[in-house]
């Protein structure tokens, strides 16, 4: 089920399946909602789990989690990213900032369903 939502909404963003980044941000995303203490430690703990579950580097994790970001900024749907940060983005958001809305917008949608 969250497979689904994960992949719906960073689509939605511009964000497609050829760039390795974004088969590591649905994981990345599903390990923050089971356990938002990776939110807390984005460098330490979830791009380490990220990569061993990868077989790749911490670093090589980071840096194509940036690339998606970046991709979504300069090319996506930056107005919907605007819309479900619920903030104004004056700048493109960091690689935890991304983590956060997009956790946090799946939340909000996750209880909205419950409560219907």
């Amino acid at each position: 089920m969250y497979d689904t939502k994960i992949e719906f909404l960073i689509r939605s963003l511009g964000i497609g399946a050829t760039y390795r980044g974004y088969h590591y941000l649905i994981f990345g995303i599903k390990l923050c909602m089971n356990n938002e203490d990776y939110l807390l430690a984005v460098s330490k703990l979830l791009y380490p789990r990220i990569a061993k579950e990868f077989q790749a580097t911490s670093s090589s994790v980071e840096r194509n989690i940036r690339t998606v970001i970046k991709v979504c900024w300069e090319r996506g749907n930056r107005l919907y990213l605007q819309e479900i940060a619920l903030h104004p983005l004056l700048y493109k958001p960091t690689s935890s900032e991304f983590f956060d809305i997009l956790v946090g917008h799946l939340n909000r949608e996750n209880a909205k369903e419950t409560d219907s």
